[in-house]
């Protein structure tokens, strides 16, 4: 679910670019719209009460933390808050670059988190645990496309105003 949440995101955001939508012109600026979309999605679960069982929730999260991580509540609640910043981060044009740097590095420390979900059969949401060879390759497409959104995003310097990828392409009147 959460993989098509991204890959329509990024169709039709790319689609909306194609059409004269400017912000959406390029497939990295649609990409991080799309995974602000899905961090939306996958944050919201960090905060759903433990009796909701209509989609995941909290407690199906902390049960992904492995043993060594302290606090794991507290960890899901800031991990949940980070996507948050996150997701708002890669839409601010001025702010893509850090966002999706902060966020390839978030996807990496949440790796383990994965790994052992998968290896230890941890259930989510009454499903059974995916397995590891789905995961670790989609851990691997959201840090690649954090990373093309960060790489992307014009680099600003001293107090020169971000342009978008479109207008700083054109010539100056």
């Amino acid at each position: 679910m959460v993989l098509a949440v991204l890959l329509i995101g990024l169709l039709l955001f790319r689609g909306l670019g194609a059409l004269g939508v400017r912000r959406f012109a390029s497939w990295p600026a649609a990409g991080a719209h799309a995974l602000a979309v899905m961090l939306l999605m996958t944050a919201s679960a960090h905060f759903v009460p433990d009796g909701v069982t209509v989609m995941p929730n909290h407690a199906d999260l902390v049960a992904m933390v492995p043993p060594f991580v302290p606090f794991p509540s507290a960890m899901v609640y800031a991990t949940g808050v980070l996507e948050l910043l996150g997701a708002l981060g890669l839409v601010v044009t001025r702010t893509r670059r850090p966002a999706g740097l902060a966020l390839a590095a978030l996807f990496l420390l949440l790796l383990p988190a994965n790994v052992y979900a998968a290896v230890s059969d941890v259930p989510f949401s009454g499903e059974p645990a995916s397995p590891l060879w789905q995961r670790i390759p989609e851990q691997a497409l959201y840090i690649t496309v954090a990373l093309a959104a960060a790489l992307s995003a014009p680099a600003r310097h001293g107090n020169a105003p971000a342009l978008h990828p479109v207008d700083a392409a054109r010539p100056a009147p």
